[in-house]
């Protein structure tokens, strides 16, 4: 099922409508359906951790914060996705003709996994940088304590900052929030 679903080229509403009807989440890439593989129970702790975060730290601003269902539709390279964690600013906007699919975050995370990481690094985040209201990136390693942080400061322009201390606290720009980098890893246990 896995190799036709990647060799035949699939519309976007041929995608939803598989994507509704299955009880696993795909990816739609321009034309293409991949599978998302399951992530580990430390990949969906720091999921939790950094939402929960974002929840308490914008609670009564205007945005929502989403965790792993949520889809998000990127026209520009005709992409459906499901970020780790998005955030988006009020209004919500989403896809035309959909209820179930945003277009606008402001903030995205990742949580970088082996199979993953040089995607969420490479196109993945080249495909972010076409949305025009994404404005931060999270590259959050599961294996380490380690975190790459992306601001953009200017048209085309991307300040990379990056945190290995877990003593330090990491300041968000788009909606002045800090991440504790202990509070981000809690529960995790890191073998270095």
């Amino acid at each position: 099922m896995t190799q036709a679903l990647e060799q035949r080229i699939y519309t976007p509403d041929e995608y939803l409508d598989l994507e509704l009807a299955s009880e696993t989440r795909s990816e739609y890439r321009n034309g293409a359906i991949i599978p998302m593989t399951g992530g580990t129970p430390d990949h969906n702790e720091l999921a939790i951790n950094l939402a929960a975060l974002l929840k308490s730290a914008l609670r009564g601003k205007p945005y929502r914060i989403f965790a792993t269902d949520q889809r998000l539709w990127i026209p520009d390279r005709s992409l459906y996705t499901y970020p780790d964690v998005m955030v988006v600013e009020k209004p919500l906007q989403l896809q035309t003709g959909r209820t179930d699919t945003v277009v606008n975050p402001c903030f995205i995370a990742e949580v970088l996994s082996k199979s993953t990481q040089d995607y969420d690094h490479g196109e993945k985040f080249s495909t972010y940088r076409t949305i025009d209201s994404f404005r931060e990136y999270l590259l959050i390693d599961q294996y380490s304590i380690h975190v790459e942080h992306y601001v953009k400061t200017a048209s085309h322009q991307w300040l990379l900052s990056e945190y290995d201390d877990p003593n330090v606290t990491l300041s968000l720009n788009t909606f002045e929030a800090q991440i504790e980098i202990n509070a981000l890893y809690e529960n995790i246990d890191i073998n270095d």
